[in-house]
């Protein structure tokens, strides 16, 4: 059966992992499938005294190529098991370069079209070949295919089954050329799950147009799952939100007036659902999933007792709502490993269920010669219930050690077993440099850059309230916005603000006024977790500024923690770990329940600054009630 662990955790989330309700009802076994081919590639081994062997992996997962070269990239992939006596597991990603050698003859590299691959242990992988030698002539040789989506289906009265690959098309031809017509979903069908594949001719989803009626919304990454004889295709973006319709009896079509909307705009992708315990969990990726070593991409939960939703998160909001709820299940813990996103899983043989994601090698992010073009292996990690919600290897997030690998084919067993991670919580107050805003004036700790007008900012009734500016913090851009600090106490510490932001709920016309905390090396270098206003909706943002990046490579990063309250508290907790400075977000809406988000590595120097901004454009206020410092301890 799944694995759940019945816990209750304190007061502290680990990646999300509040306990909010009973264990989950355990789901029945996975069937065991008959013997047949040898395995591809044995998993190394590692042997404890008195007990047999144990299989175990390293991400990344080792996808080899005919050439005896392995594979850079898998990016969005999708896995499964074979059918019937097949034993074999299947992997497939999105279109991509699958090596930093391979060139046409103008010097790009080669681009292979859903890249598949074949393995038995679920570790290590053998190439197959791609979906697509030809782009189906719908879709057009200029445009993409994306994020494949395969099931299988089973045929009636002992007749073969069909495997259905659904996929976006990143862009259709226009009436006057090979591209501008909108992205849309596709499908391709085969008798076996490498192919030939034949495509259905059409689109599963044809482009739509944008809500705001500019351009067409992002049909993108198809997600498809049956239930109670139904079965439904989730689909879509940051422009223009998630969205779900049934497919017809042949699952070749979608029925247009059956859609819904699952999640807002402007915040998931890479939408996965699965079932367990009685409820439906909607697993989406948020952010920029190809920012070099500045990704801060991650996969976010909800769950519902339908697959139509509404999904809300563990604080109980909708990821439908403009403070966008949703909870973090997999982020960055401060590894080599950032930009953990776009998942799928599978349960092993032995009922447990692990996730398999994309991510980017912070030391290695780009194709060699190819900066701004970022690489995206797969990785594999465990999934635990903790209370009904799932974490990802107890909460500890991706791995980069040697690990036990699943139990991939019948009679295996894992050595994997749930351990949670420790969360850090405050310790002793460092009185010195914490403030609750009392009298009338700011404390001598804290001083300016760059001091804005004094009409903006004032101390009144225990709390510090200051406009938001029309400038920010991305050199060389200008104008560059006022920063308010303090001196970061040495060692390890934990920082926290509780910001009110006075932006309406909704609206669009508030970008990027946001309010919050910033550890500060220099105008280049910092981290800033904040209340932001994004389009229409309210999140917060943890970001990462960065002086001295490759050319053409980004210099800025971000990732997106728990949801937005009346007011919202911010904190920040810095450790020192292998000579790195480590910094973890963490947010609360109520000010007890702490939500941690993901994981920035940032050298800000010897003498970084901790304290508050408030900036992105003029017109709105926010309003601190306190500025706390302190140690910082571990608790479980």
């Amino acid at each position: 059966m799944r694995r759940t662990i019945a816990i209750t955790l304190a007061a502290v989330s680990i990646v999300g992992a509040q306990a909010l309700a009973g264990p989950a009802t355990a789901a029945p076994p996975a069937a065991p499938a008959p013997p047949a081919a040898a395995a591809a590639g044995a998993a190394p081994t590692i042997t404890a005294r008195g007990h047999a062997p144990t299989a175990t992996h390293r991400n990344p997962m080792a996808l080899r190529l005919p050439d005896g070269e392995t594979a850079a990239s898998c990016a969005d992939p999708t896995a499964l098991h074979g059918a019937g006596r097949d034993r074999n597991w299947y992997l497939y990603c999105t279109t991509d370069a699958l090596t930093e050698t391979e060139q046409t003859p103008d010097g790009a590299l080669v681009q292979h079209s859903v890249p598949t691959y074949r393995s038995t242990d679920l570790t290590n992988w053998t190439y197959v070949g791609d979906a697509f030698d030809t782009k189906p002539a719908w879709v057009g040789a200029a445009n993409g295919i994306w994020a494949p989506d395969v099931v299988y289906r089973a045929g009636a009265h002992g007749r073969p089954g069909t495997w259905f690959l659904y996929y976006t098309a990143s862009d259709t031809p226009s009436a006057t050329g090979p591209t501008g017509g909108g992205s849309a979903i596709g499908v391709a069908t085969s008798s076996s799950p490498t192919g030939p594949w034949t495509d259905s001719g059409g689109p599963v989803v044809a482009p739509q147009t944008a809500p705001n009626g500019d351009g067409f919304r992002w049909s993108f990454d198809p997600e498809v799952i049956t239930d109670s004889g139904r079965t439904y295709l989730y689909f879509g973006s940051y422009f223009g939100g998630v969205h779900v319709r049934q497919l017809t009896a042949d699952g070749l079509r979608s029925r247009p007036e059956t859609e819904r909307q699952i999640a807002i705009d402007n915040r998931y992708e890479g939408s996965y659902l699965m079932r367990h315990g009685g409820w439906w969990y909607y697993m989406g990726s948020a952010t920029n999933c190809c920012n070099g070593s500045l990704t801060g991409y991650g996969v976010f939960v909800a769950r519902s007792k339908s697959p139509l939703g509404p999904f809300r998160d563990r604080d109980g909001v909708a990821i439908t709502d403009t403070r966008v709820g949703g909870s973090p299940l997999l982020a960055q813990n401060g590894n080599r490993w950032v930009g953990t996103g776009h998942n799928t899983v599978v349960t092993d043989f032995a009922g447990q269920d692990w996730m398999i994601y994309h991510a980017v090698d912070r030391t290695d992010p780009y194709y060699a010669g190819q900066t701004g073009y970022t690489k995206r292996p797969a990785l594999i990690d465990p999934i635990d219930w903790v209370g009904g919600w799932p974490v990802v290897r107890g909460g500890a997030g991706p791995s980069d050690s040697v690990e036990p690998a699943p139990a991939a084919q019948p009679g295996q067993r894992s050595a994997y077993r749930p351990r949670l991670a420790p969360v850090d919580v405050p310790a002793r107050p460092i009185r010195s440099l914490s403030t609750e805003f009392d009298g009338g004036a700011l404390p001598p700790t804290l001083t300016w850059t760059r001091q804005p007008d004094p009409a903006t900012f004032g101390v009144s009734g225990g709390a510090f309230r200051w406009r938001t500016q029309a400038a920010d913090l991305h050199p060389p851009q200008t104008p560059l916005a006022s920063v308010l600090t303090e001196a970061a106490p040495a060692g390890d510490y934990v920082v926290e603000t509780r910001v009110r932001m006075d932006t309406p709920s909704t609206g669009d016309t508030f970008n990027y006024r946001q309010g919050g905390l910033v550890v500060y090396g220099d105008d280049g270098n910092y981290v800033r977790l904040v209340s932001n206003s994004i389009f229409n909706t309210r999140q917060t943002e943890f970001g990462k500024q960065v002086s001295g990046q490759p050319e053409g490579a980004p210099s800025y990063g971000n990732m997106v923690v728990g949801p937005v309250g009346d007011t919202t508290t911010l904190r920040i907790v810095h450790r020192v770990v292998d000579g790195e400075h480590r910094y973890t977000a963490y947010t609360s809406v109520d000010g007890r329940r702490f939500v941690r988000g993901g994981t920035w590595t940032a050298d800000l120097g010897s003498t970084p600054r901790i304290g508050l901004i408030s900036l992105g454009g003029a017109g709105s206020t926010s309003t601190f009630e306190h500025l706390r410092v302190s140690t910082v301890r571990s608790m479980r």
